[in-house]
């Protein structure tokens, strides 16, 4: 009995650790998952099997040069669940009645006093760091322990790009779009107006990641 209970326990920790791996990667195929979990394909494929069945995972064939098409695996939005969420059921109420309580100009003071709090949390944070990198690396931090899965990327051109891998406040932010449109001013205001910052994917319109893009101007 404890055996099958210790199984079952292993099981569901595999799973949910392709739940995360996916969710961090993006789609993977069976060999790239086996790897990872240091575990054989058949196996890999009773895991994504039975998540599968659970709505979790879908997967798309891509063609390989040689042999069979390959399935990438990857999460649906049922898979969200296992994610912080931000309270996004009370969120939307609220935002839906302090609009119906105080209109949309009312409403856009409140994001202004939430914003204001953020950016001083934020610059308090990053205290007195100046590097537009450093600045990017305790920004993700903050964001990751917010439940955005945050990290920076160095590009070959020398900009930055800030990937958030999951969005807490995505229904909150379908319901009051001055959510996402106040955070690219709430990140120039935190980087400083000696970069430009470009928002080149976005979750909420269908994106896998919301991804900014920061460049530093050139000195003249």
């Amino acid at each position: 009995m404890k055996r099958n209970e210790s199984n079952k326990e292993a099981s569901i920790r595999t799973r949910r650790g392709i739940i995360n791996l996916l969710k961090q990667q993006g789609a993977m195929d069976v060999m790239a998952l086996s790897t990872e979990f240091s575990l054989s394909g058949m196996a890999i494929r009773q895991h994504l099997n039975g998540l599968f069945e659970e709505g979790l995972v879908i997967y798309e064939e891509e063609a390989r040069p040689m042999g069979r098409p390959a399935k990438l695996w990857k999460l649906t939005s049922e898979a969200n669940r296992f994610f912080p969420s931000g309270y996004s059921e009370l969120s939307v109420s609220l935002i839906h009645s302090m609009r119906e309580a105080f209109g949309k100009e009312g409403l856009d003071k409140l994001l202004a006093v939430r914003d204001k709090n953020m950016q001083e949390q934020y610059l308090q944070h990053i205290g007195d760091t100046s590097s537009v990198r450093g600045k990017l690396d305790k920004l993700a931090t903050i964001r990751t322990k917010e439940g955005y899965m945050a990290e920076v990327k160095e590009q070959d051109d020398g900009s930055f790009l800030l990937i958030e891998k999951h969005c807490p406040i995505c229904e909150a932010a379908a319901a009051c779009t001055g959510l996402c449109n106040n955070e690219l001013k709430l990140f120039q205001s935190i980087l400083g107006n000696h970069v430009l910052i470009e928002r080149e994917e976005h979750i909420l319109v269908g994106g896998r990641n919301c991804v900014y893009r920061v460049k530093e101007y050139q000195q003249a």
